[in-house]
């Protein structure tokens, strides 16, 4: 009647957290370095490298690690493993989808308006 899996995969889940977990702090520590580079650099008419190159892979493990922690998330809760699959992939692929495009909408943004277009404490 109910579907219990024998083994079910907690080291999976805890694999695809500390994946996500650890690509999230090498994201950050990139996006830092790139504030950076463009606060000490002066802006100059020849137009730089789009910094979403160097996000691309901290990102795509982020999103590795997202896709088997919910994976095996649903697995845990009762899902069988295709549908597990099934389900978990799609909504973690278009998640990552909409977050990687809005980051590029914001890099190009502050590229183009400046930091100063993000202070939302003027705002209040």
């Amino acid at each position: 009647m109910y579907y219990f899996p024998l083994q079910p995969p907690y080291f999976l889940l805890l694999v695809g957290f500390l994946t996500a977990l650890t690509s999230g702090i090498a994201l950050s520590g990139t996006l830092k370095v790139i504030v950076q580079k463009w606060s000490s650099e002066p802006t100059e008419n020849n137009k730089p490298p789009s910094p979403l190159k160097q996000l691309v892979v901290p990102f795509l493990g982020i999103t590795a690690g997202i896709c088997l922690f919910m994976s095996s998330g649903l697995e845990i809760f009762g899902f069988p493993s295709l549908l597990a699959l099934a389900v978990g992939l799609p909504i973690s692929l278009l998640t990552c989808l909409l977050v990687w495009l809005q980051l590029g909408s914001m890099l190009t943004f502050v590229e183009r308006e400046g930091m100063q277009s993000l202070d939302l404490d003027s705002f209040s």
